[in-house]
């Protein structure tokens, strides 16, 4: 059985996004290792924030609804419902997850006094209303925060953008790549950063075409006064030695003589799986013409069972020079018109 999100928020499937939102903050606050020191209280704190990252998720959370962790995390049947193969892993930083929807502040320097104890006669929704989040108010991806008396928007960084660079066999099969990345995170006390490198893994699948894009959330640079950047990897191709890339297909560019040409010729076309497969021509070839060797090309990025054509290209290669009993003869063997 796959994880249940539901309870580990403690609350019914089918919940409104406000109760979501509640139990979310309700779980976080009861299990933030600051605050919990019982076994098991940072892995637990973890669970509730991949839970509350799926479920306030509307395309997670449908996804999720249907088809259980299983179909969220390995693909859900069908393409997930007609968006594509969608694959779920939590790439957030449950602690960034937790500033975040305290509006960059440390909570407990509000909430518990300097014992680290709660004001038992203070109720949950009282808690929030001190942040100017409304009680069950909502989880905005940028907040308003009072700062020295006056009020300080906090926006989302621009996106962060990488080439990912990749080759055809890459694409053909499929591949693994672990991108490492230097950004700043904010210590405990919410204010000063450090540094710190994480290797974020992209799972690149069969077909991609060129300008995939792959967004890991808020894994840019992280200050008291910023939601951090998305960090966005963006598919490209590597030259190959052999082939050109159109799409779902690859161009291999045959280079033929005059003589081949105008008599017919036999060529060997290499595949992108090792096999070479034989074409023959025996009608005259003009520059430009093309064959297709339907499904020889690479993987369908929706339909990766499928695969696009092999398009061979002939180019001819005109002699330098002829003798002149050369063109003699084929003066006299060519048609006038």
């Amino acid at each position: 059985m796959g994880k249940d999100y539901y309870s580990v928020l403690g609350i019914q499937k089918g919940a409104s996004d406000d109760e979501i939102k509640k139990a979310y903050r309700k779980q976080a606050l009861k299990y933030h290792p600051d605050k919990n020191k019982s076994a098991g209280a940072e892995e637990k704190f973890k669970e509730i924030a991949e839970a509350y990252d799926v479920l306030s998720d509307p395309k997670k959370k449908d996804i999720y609804d249907r088809f259980g962790e299983e179909g969220l995390k390995g693909g859900a049947p069908g393409g997930g419902g007609g968006g594509g193969n969608y694959t779920y892993t939590f790439q957030g930083d449950p602690h960034a997850m937790f500033s975040e929807f305290f509006g960059g502040r440390n909570p407990f320097e509000h909430i518990f006094g300097h014992n680290g104890g709660m004001d038992e006669n203070m109720e949950t929704d009282d808690l929030f209303a001190s942040f100017g989040m409304g009680g069950i108010g909502g989880f905005p991806r940028s907040f308003t925060t009072h700062s020295h008396g006056g009020r300080m928007e906090r926006k989302q960084d621009p996106a962060v953008i990488h080439d990912l660079r990749v080759s055809l066999d890459e694409v053909f099969t499929g591949c693994t790549k672990k991108m490492k990345i230097s950004r700043k995170r904010l210590n405990p006390d919410g204010r000063t950063t450090r540094s710190e490198d994480k290797i974020l893994t992209v799972e690149v699948k069969k077909g991609w075409k060129e300008g995939t894009k792959i967004t890991f959330p808020r894994e840019g640079d992280e200050t008291p006064s910023n939601i951090p950047a998305d960090v966005v990897f963006v598919l490209k191709d590597k030259p190959h030695p052999v082939y050109k890339r159109d799409g779902s297909d690859i161009i291999y560019p045959a280079k033929i003589t005059l003589k081949e040409a105008l008599c017919g010729c036999v060529i060997n076309v290499p595949t992108l799986d090792g096999r070479t497969v034989k074409v023959t021509s025996q009608d005259i070839v003009r520059p430009g013409m093309k064959r297709r060797l339907t499904g020889e090309g690479l993987p369908l990025p929706k339909s990766p069972d499928r695969r696009g054509d092999l398009v061979v290209e002939y180019e001819v290669r005109f002699p330098e020079k002829l003798s002149q009993n050369a063109k003699d003869t084929i003066a006299n063997v060519l048609p006038a018109s």
